[in-house]
């Protein structure tokens, strides 16, 4: 062993003398600065790997492409204004309508006459009734039963603010009751579910998810010590978990969908690593009203200790009375090992007022990681459960005052409706030439494609006769989401669908002030940065 050392000390000083003599005539500068630009080029090279890892080579490529182009002296210019006349055609006239805005307050007010103005402005909105997809889920008009019922429960509460408990005692107990019977519907009276589950409302699905996010990520930051979180998606699940994403630095791996358009288990699988704090299954996703694999999912989140977040945003108050009602559902609540927390819209088919959701947890252990409390304001201590501070209590009270009038027996029966009349369009779109309902519809959402015609020229003409349908991309698509608004009228609805494919047949291109060539453009448009300035540039002179 001492000869060894002894051996390997010497070459190390003939290393050392070769070394010295080869670099005695460099400048000292550039001994110093080489080592550094070495570093940075390594930094850089490993950042580029990273982003085509993240991105793919090809998206990489043409993003650089449009960038080079760009400095070409006219081109970015004359994009700028291109870009300029696609949301002119967006906004389709809101435009002109922004310019007679009020932006000053009357100097006398007109207390006599506000309800008149703001009927006029109300009756220059479009017809809604029976004609758009999702949007209102009640049935019947707004000034009448159901409607009538949770607008008069509104208003009793609207002056108060759950953020005053001391005050508003009775808002509190009627949130935590709402939440209660939510939870008790999705699971939490079964014993696989820990007895432990808990949850608040908030004002919408894209609240609950971020805050599902949010809570997701401090748990895991506390229990696995991950500061670099990423989160894994299907490709179907709902841009809010984007959003949660930007807003929490998370990084999303985002999973194409499989065959049958649901997220691809395998695929999730293969995403997992060190800083994976969370998976998000949909039941059912917006795009296709096809629910995931939860259970498999289930099991892939308690193998490698991470949160899975079910969105049952639009599925919360169906599903559950659709399995009552024999209906063919897959599991999907907290009875299912390794579901962490939930979401579920209380204003979709709660038949509650808009801006009621409500997100759940399986323990108060994952839910205490929601909250903020801050200690040294010179406001005094404070704790706030939800993003917002101040809630309006009149909502909490016309969510709780819907549950209670419908009942089990009120959700089975709007339940059995909507369902029925899903099935019902579904199979009136398979029957229709030229177009195909995308994979299984599991629920009330029928999205459908065509091999024969231009699908969004379809929805220009279905447009043209007051139809709203949601527009889908990969593929190029077309949905409707059944409500109660539906029941009566979804007969008309399929016959315009099958003479606006006629007329499409028929007549080829795009019918003048159409969105189908934005949207065909924008679904074949490489460089997707370009796309997302033109959404931005569109809400920025929308709102």
């Amino acid at each position: 062993l001492e000869v060894a050392m002894e051996a390997a000390a010497e070459l190390a000083q003939r290393l050392r003398a070769a070394a010295n003599e080869r670099l005695a005539g460099q400048e000292p500068l550039l001994l110093v600065a080489a080592p550094l630009l070495a570093l940075l080029a390594a930094r850089a090279v490993h950042a580029a790997a990273a982003d085509v890892a993240d991105r793919g080579l090809r998206t990489v490529l043409i993003t650089l492409a449009m960038a080079t182009v760009k400095l070409v002296p006219g081109v970015s210019g004359y994009i700028a204004a291109e870009k300029s006349k696609v949301v002119e055609q967006l906004q389709s006239g809101s435009a002109s309508a922004k310019k007679n805005l009020r932006t000053e307050l009357p100097a006398v007010g007109d207390p006599d006459g506000v309800i008149g103005e703001l009927q006029a402005l109300k009756d220059k909105d479009v017809r809604w009734q029976g004609k758009c997809s999702g949007t209102v889920y009640i049935a019947g008009s707004e000034s009448e039963g159901h409607f009538s019922l949770i607008n008069k429960a509104y208003s009793m509460f609207s002056h108060t603010n759950p953020l005053h408990q001391d005050v508003f005692k009775s808002v509190a107990q009627l949130e935590a009751e709402v939440v209660a019977m939510t939870a008790a519907l999705l699971g939490s009276k079964e014993k696989a579910s820990g007895g432990q589950i808990c949850g608040n409302m908030t004002s919408g699905g894209t609240e609950s998810i971020l805050l599902a996010v949010k809570t997701s990520r401090d748990y895991m930051q506390s229990k696995k010590g991950i500061t670099k979180p990423e989160m894994i998606i299907a490709e179907s699940a709902h841009s809010a978990y984007d959003k949660a994403a930007q807003y929490f630095n998370i990084k999303v791996r985002r999973v194409p969908v499989n065959k049958e358009f649901l997220a691809d288990v395998k695929g999730f699988k293969r995403c997992i690593n060190g800083n994976t704090i969370m998976m998000v299954g949909s039941a059912p996703g917006f795009p296709h009203g096809l629910i995931d694999p939860i259970e498999e999912l289930g099991e892939l989140a308690s193998q490698y200790g991470i949160c899975l977040h079910v969105d049952l945003c639009l599925g919360g108050f169906v599903l559950p009375f659709a399995r009552k009602l024999g209906y063919p559902i897959p599991p999907f609540d907290f009875s299912v090992k390794g579901v962490t927390s939930i979401s579920t819209d209380v204003h979709k088919y709660g038949l509650a007022p808009k801006g009621t959701s409500t997100v759940l947890y399986r323990n108060h252990e994952i839910r205490k990681h929601q909250f903020v409390a801050v200690t040294e304001w010179t406001g005094g201590l404070y704790i706030s459960p939800t993003m917002a501070g101040s809630r309006p209590g009149g909502l909490v009270a016309g969510a709780w005052a819907a549950m209670m009038s419908l009942g089990l027996n009120g959700y089975l029966e709007s339940t059995g409706k909507i369902m029925e009349v899903s099935k019902k369009i579904q199979k009136g779109i398979d029957d229709i030439s030229g177009l195909f309902v995308i994979g299984k519809p599991d629920m009330t959402v029928v999205a459908f494609g065509s091999d024969a015609v231009d699908i969004f020229e379809v929805n220009d003409i279905m447009s043209s006769n007051g139809w709203h349908l949601n527009a889908l991309q990969r593929p190029n698509s077309l949905h409707i989401c059944v409500t109660l608004q539906h029941t009566a009228i979804y007969e008309e609805f399929l016959k315009d669908l099958e003479d606006s494919v006629n007329t499409v047949k028929a007549n080829p291109g795009p019918i003048s002030g159409g969105m189908a060539p934005i949207y065909g453009a924008a679904g074949k448009m490489p460089d997707r940065g370009t796309v997302k300035e033109l959404l931005v540039e569109f809400m920025d002179s929308s709102c």
